[in-house]
C-alpha cells in the first residue's frame, strides 16, 4: 500500500499482485508517518489540525496517510460540525503496536528487515542495528 502522489489514498496494487493481506497489513503500517499518526491515535481522537501540531507535519501530508489509513479501515472519523475526529477502528491495533514494541524489546532492538529497494540482503549492517527505513520505536 503507497501513497499515490495524485490520488493521496492508498494504492491496492499490492493486494491487486496477489499479496497476502497479512503483508499488505503490515505494509501499510510500514510507514513511519502513517506509524507516527497511529501511535498518536492510540491516545485518542485528534483532528488533522491537532496531528499536524503534535507531529510536525504539512497538512497535505497528514491528510493524505489519513486517507490512506482509512482506505485500510484502520482509522475513521466522525463529524461534528465542521471538524473531523479521527480515531482507530480496531482496538486490536494496539495490542499489534504493544506486541511490536515487546519484540523491539525483547531483540535488543536488532530487528533486521528488508533492505532499501535497490540494495542487497549483504548491505544491511554487519552490527544488526536499524538502518534509516526500518521499523524503529
Amino acid at each position: 500500500m503507497a501513497i499515490d502522489s495524485e490520488a493521496g489514498s492508498c494504492v491496492g496494487a499490492d493486494v491487486a499482485a496477489g499479496i497476502p493481506p497479512a503483508a499488505a497489513l503490515f505494509h501499510s503500517l510500514a510507514d513511519e508517518t502513517r506509524l507516527r499518526i497511529v501511535r498518536r491515535l492510540v491516545r485518542g481522537e485528534a483532528r488533522v489540525v491537532d496531528l499536524v501540531a503534535e507531529l510536525g507535519l504539512a497538512q497535505s501530508t497528514v491528510s493524505k496517510h489519513l486517507a490512506c489509513l482509512r482506505d485500510c479501515r484502520l482509522v475513521d472519523y466522525r463529524a461534528e460540525g465542521r471538524q473531523s475526529f479521527y480515531s482507530l477502528t480496531r482496538p486490536e491495533l494496539m495490542d499489534l503496536l504493544a506486541a511490536a514494541e515487546e519484540l523491539l524489546a525483547a531483540t535488543g532492538h536488532a530487528v533486521v528487515l528488508c533492505p532499501a529497494p535497490g540494495a542487497t540482503p549483504g548491505d544491511a549492517p554487519a552490527d544488526g542495528a536499524l538502518t534509516a527505513g526500518q521499523v524503529g520505536a
